[in-house]
């Protein structure tokens, strides 16, 4: 069991690296849910997950949104299943949206925009995922 452990820390830290690197914002407290929400302007938010298949279609998809040509005044990121309560946290923003991990939220003003729930990413390629957010901020981020 000890060696399934070491191997879930690593490809929780690889999930993680994924977003850093891609300029993502990580948000590992509720205080800091709390700061980066109250921020006006607009603010994409992956909820990021260890699940392989959505996963895997998810983070590649939100590395590519970082260079297009409209974008949000802010990129977050909080994990599900592994910073709890700052995931508790964010998902209290998305009024009319269930628990759903990896996921996007688009938010303006700290109010919900639009959604990208993981039925939409899992099973998808992710240029699909990608023309979701591409219109997404299209109307929000110009």
């Amino acid at each position: 069991m000890q060696q399934f452990n070491f191997f879930m820390n690593d490809v929780v830290q690889d999930a993680r690296n994924d977003m850093i690197q891609a300029g993502y914002k990580q948000l590992q407290s509720v205080e800091e849910v709390e700061s980066a929400f109250s921020q006006k302007g607009t603010t994409l938010v992956m909820i990021n997950s260890v699940c392989g298949c959505a996963g895997g279609i998810a983070r590649p998809a939100a590395a590519y949104m970082t260079n297009y040509e409209h974008t949000p005044d802010q990129f977050v990121t909080v994990f599900a299943g592994q910073d709890k309560e700052a995931t508790a946290r964010a998902r209290e923003q998305f009024s009319g949206y269930g628990p759903s991990s990896p996921s996007f939220a688009l938010l303006k003003d700290g109010e919900i925009q639009m959604m990208v729930e993981r039925h939409e990413i899992e099973g998808h390629e992710p240029i699909q995922v990608v023309q979701k957010l591409e219109q997404a901020f299209d109307t929000y981020c110009k």
